[in-house]
């Protein structure tokens, strides 16, 4: 049967966890709560990591709670501004800077992953591409026609 750590089990498990995180000697630690140095160390490489682990995952979760819970008391803000009369209209544009510093927070924090949108369809790239190859088919009519018809439908979102 294994051994019960005897750390974990200390009525003052807490402030010995903080004191092994803050690098205090073990003897220091050990003299005050009265356990062996050897339980410490032990108890520091094999169960701190994991409970240090779980209070990372526990803080994540808060963070993201909070940001949530955030963005909805600023939602229902807003809808009680937007019915109040006309001299509270700055206070929407309060609103809209606090929407946009929590979507920044949640940004830098890792909580809202933003993805860049690319129109290849505008880059001077493609507008020399479509113009040499439109004059190209100058003297083609019907294939330019169909090749212009294809191409603004790409531009349009319809095509493929």
């Amino acid at each position: 049967m294994p051994r019960v750590c005897t750390v974990c089990t200390n009525p003052e498990r807490e402030g010995i966890d903080a004191d092994l995180l803050a690098g205090r000697p073990l003897r220091d630690i050990a003299r005050r709560v009265a356990v062996s140095k050897d339980a410490l160390a032990r108890h520091k490489a094999d169960h701190l990591p994991e409970h240090l682990a779980k209070a990372k995952e526990a803080e994540e979760v808060t963070s993201a709670s909070s940001l949530l819970e955030q963005m909805l008391d600023l939602q229902r803000r807003t809808l009680e501004i937007l019915n109040a009369p006309e001299s509270q209209r700055v206070a929407v544009a309060a609103v809209s800077q606090a929407r946009q510093n929590i979507e920044l927070l949640a940004e830098l924090t890792g909580k809202l992953a933003v993805q860049p949108t690319i129109n290849v369809l505008v880059s001077p790239q493609w507008v020399s591409v479509r113009a040499v190859l439109l004059e190209a088919l100058g003297p083609f009519p019907e294939a330019r026609a169909a090749v212009a018809g294809r191409l603004l439908a790409l531009g349009d979102g319809r095509g493929t």
